[in-house]
């Protein structure tokens, strides 16, 4: 089976609430998923994205509002009249039952004659990867092993929409690496509408066809991983996903600029006033290194923007792999540390070095800025 046309919507989502008591973990939540699409939900603990998976499937009923599935009107439907499959956190496989009778277990419910149901299950057991293992016990399975037949069991019945509740969380982090791969490439082999639910923002860019931030029970931004990543609608979404510096300032010459300690700055188009106190934010491999005057070694032959760079001191070098992270200094910023990620070919070929100085570019259009962040209650 093919990548699935996504263009069609096969889930809705309109103007849900959930309430548990007085507190509203849903607030007025509308979306619309795509068939085939895979979609993540993804926020900090106790952002509301279980809460709407669990809704979806009807597992925790939303208080108002309304689920459509494939055009059918689902709200008030029970888990098992709903047509998904769910994988868990915890697997919750049956320790008492073999694999194979894991697998088995919902088609064994549904009357369907047990030679279909043997091979079925020998065709989702070389699906995942673990035909040899069918006689075993869960116990007898490493967490990746259990993961992958837990999601075999949830796609036994041929679901509409498979529903992932943190699945790769308890796994340790090589065999998680490993897995995402599998299991999206399982999905776009199979087409199934997916959702899965996530904080781990890393899992989120690299699975998801598009991403749903959500914060305090609101969506804070929908989009693809590139767009939430270069294009944050908000400081929350911007701070949530990735590395970024964050430089207190003040808004300037009506959305075209930014003033950050003694020095303006254009940044990115904005539409706050004035004088109004405002976040920048640029993340850590936006900047361009310049080197230790114009004239330094392998250092980039033109500024684009001679009114956005800054000379700044090194302060500390961190070696990451594939990349120095570096922290810089400068009084024109004022207190406080930029971090700028360089390749380990400009910091050679530039000789950046610790106590070094350096004039670095804070490109315009990755400069975004956002009103700046209440102060925290006391």
């Amino acid at each position: 089976m093919g990548q699935a046309d996504t263009t069609e919507t096969y889930l809705k989502i309109e103007n849900v609430w959930k309430a548990f008591g007085d507190f509203f973990a849903l607030k007025d939540i509308s979306l619309e998923v795509n068939r085939g699409e895979f979609v993540c939900f993804l926020g900090p603990s106790g952002c509301g994205k279980t809460t709407l998976l669990r809704a979806v499937a009807g597992l925790d009923i939303q208080t108002t509002g309304a689920v459509f599935q494939d055009g059918k009107d689902i709200s008030a439907l029970p888990p098992s009249e709903r047509d998904f499959g769910i994988v868990f956190q915890s697997y919750a496989l049956f320790p008492n039952l073999t694999v194979e009778k894991n697998i088995a277990f919902g088609l064994e419910n549904s009357g369907i004659a047990r030679p279909d149901i043997d091979r079925r299950v020998a065709e989702l057991l070389e699906l995942v990867g673990l035909p040899e293992q069918a006689k075993k016990y869960p116990a007898q399975l490493s967490g990746g092993q259990q993961q992958r037949i837990a999601l075999a069991r949830a796609l036994a019945m041929s679901p509409g929409l498979l529903l992932l509740d943190e699945p790769l969380s308890a796994l340790d982090a090589k065999v998680r690496v490993h897995l995402r791969h599998e299991v999206k490439d399982l999905q776009r082999k199979l087409g199934v509408t997916t959702i899965m639910v996530t904080h781990d923002q890393e899992e989120a860019l690299a699975m998801a066809d598009r991403i749903v931030v959500m914060n305090h029970g609101v969506i804070e931004q929908v989009g693809t991983p590139t767009d939430v990543y270069r294009e944050p609608v908000s400081l929350f979404v911007a701070d949530f996903i990735g590395e970024t510096n964050q430089l207190a300032g003040t808004a300037d010459k009506k959305g075209k600029g930014v003033r950050i300690g003694k020095r303006r700055f254009a940044s990115a188009g904005h539409d706050h006033a004035d004088g109004l106190l405002v976040t920048a934010v640029i993340r850590p491999e936006d900047i361009i290194p310049h080197g230790d005057g114009a004239r330094s070694p392998g250092a980039p032959d033109e500024i684009s923007e001679p009114g956005n760079t800054v000379e700044t001191t090194v302060d500390e070098m961190e070696f990451l792999g594939s990349f120095w992270r570096t922290r810089l200094s400068s009084a024109d910023l004022g207190a406080g540390q930029i971090v700028a990620d360089f390749s380990i070919n400009a910091v050679r070929r530039m000789d950046i070095q610790v106590g070094g100085r350096m004039r670095i570019e804070i490109p315009s259009d990755r400069l975004k800025v956002f009103a700046a962040a209440p102060e925290p209650e006391k």
